[in-house]
């Protein structure tokens, strides 16, 4: 079979392509190139000005073929360098090879050719590299896609902001709350969880085989290589400097940055799950799309598959997440090789997350609120109304509140006659007593309103 969307192995690359299409550049084998070699470029070209008697300063030029370079970087460029791995069996090696045969025709880059990769380990490039990937996919695709989200949910908030809801713990009937509210909760989690994946510092380094500027001073001993290194990844990379690591930089951070959005996943995972089920009560209804099955046999059926679907793929993305957070941190020793090809798999969970936040949305935009669906609900849940009553009498020292109240409601149908009768019989100011005979399921809701108005 030729491979295509329907052989594809991975659905990423199949059925779900068109949705992950955005961090193809950035986290595939092919971004991993381009950052390979913005970074050999980078470090040639500051070599040249770190005052090395060997190699003067680049001219104006030069720097801008460099830059070019990187700037241009084609399918071609990706594809000209895996043919030179095919004989280096060294993916690194082979950008370094590749690099150096674009000098050609340019005695002044040639001339210093042998300070392309100059000092460094692989890992000195790959780790910036990666730094350099996952920093552009957060900024310029999961961030937008998680504030898409966090927007509309802040929306919806404030639309339903005083639409009241029986509320539900333990699956049971409980003191109601507003729709705005319960999905204002989960904005305000998604906030703060996308402060956390926002926050991460990207640390990298640039010190040699084995993290202490060996080969470096070897070279040149009276450069202050760290100080150089600092300036590359901070200056020129735009990365946080790592100083103390081993051959590898050791992921710390990286696990940080999954661990946080396994977190957000796993909100998300929850609120799928909480919106399916009120779909299910009736509380939703999901808008029909002209054309669209919900089921091969049954034809009435609007199925909530968006929300199916990013439950299952919010899953599988955080299961390769806490792999990668959790193998990450550990090397053998200065360094073995199983952080190497798990890394190759950041753009899967990336991408699984990422399509799961597309799932979401779309299922979002899909629902309407059933006002008379909620109503129904309040007006047959007239138990609710035990709490404020046994708290009222609370106040007012009357016997045995929660007790009496327990006798009254606790696994019985109790009917807006049932309750005005038993707060008839109660030894209570007459204002107190008039409110609380006033009071209604869909009135009780307390703050809800406010706080569910207060999302920004």
């Amino acid at each position: 079979m030729q491979p295509s969307a329907l052989t594809a192995l991975s659905p990423l690359d199949g059925r779900y392509a068109a949705k992950v299409d955005a961090l193809r550049p950035l986290l595939s084998e092919f971004g991993l190139m381009q950052r390979r070699v913005q970074v050999e470029v980078e470090w040639f070209i500051a070599l040249g000005e770190a005052g090395l008697p060997e190699f003067a300063p680049l001219s104006h030029e030069a720097r801008a073929h460099l830059r070019l370079l990187v700037a241009d970087f084609s399918e071609a460029d990706a594809q000209a360098i895996k043919d030179i791995e095919k004989t280096t069996n060294h993916d690194v090696k082979a950008v370094e090879y590749w690099l150096k045969s674009r000098f050609e025709g340019n005695k002044e880059l040639q001339a210093a050719g042998e300070f392309v990769h100059f000092a460094c380990t692989s890992e000195d490039i790959n780790n910036t590299s990666h730094a350099l990937m996952l920093g552009a996919a957060r900024e310029t695709v999961m961030l937008p896609a998680l504030d898409a989200v966090i927007a509309r949910l802040e929306r919806m908030a404030r639309e339903m902001a005083t639409l009241p809801m029986l509320a539900r713990t333990h699956g049971q009937t409980a003191s109601p709350t507003t729709v705005g509210k319960e999905i204002a909760n989960v904005a305000a989690r998604l906030a703060t969880a996308r402060s956390r994946i926002a926050g991460v510092a990207l640390l990298a380094k640039m010190n040699g085989a084995v993290g202490n500027y060996n080969a470096h001073l070897a070279a040149y001993p009276d450069v202050d290589w760290e100080a150089f290194s600092r300036k590359v990844v901070e200056q020129r990379l735009g990365l946080a400097f790592n100083p103390y690591t081993i051959q590898i930089e050791p992921h710390d951070w990286m696990a940080e940055l999954f661990d946080a959005l396994s977190r957000t996943n796993t909100i998300l995972i929850d609120w799928s799950r909480d919106v399916w089920g009120y779909v299910s009560l009736g509380y939703f209804r999901q808008k029909l799309k002209a054309g669209e099955i919900g089921s091969s046999t049954m034809p009435h059926k609007v199925n909530p598959i968006d929300f199916e679907n990013a439950e299952g793929n919010l899953g599988l993305a955080n299961a390769l997440l806490s792999h990668l957070s959790q193998k990450l941190p550990i090397s053998r020793w200065q360094r073995d090789l199983t952080d190497s090809t798990v890394l190759r798999n950041m753009g899967v969970a990336l991408g699984y997350t990422l399509l799961a936040w597309d799932s979401l949305a779309r299922g979002l935009a899909k629902l309407e609120v059933n006002e008379a669906q909620l109503a129904a609900d309040l007006d047959g849940a007239w138990e609710v109304l035990a709490e404020p009553i046994q708290t009222v009498m609370r106040r007012y020292g009357l016997p045995n509140p929660y007790e009496r109240l327990k006798e009254l409601t606790r696994g019985k149908a109790i009917t807006r006659e049932a309750v005005a009768a038993f707060i008839e019989t109660l030894e209570l100011p007459p204002a107190e007593k008039e409110r609380l005979l006033a009071l209604t399921p869909g009135a009780y809701t307390g703050m809800a309103a406010e706080l569910a108005a207060r999302a920004r």
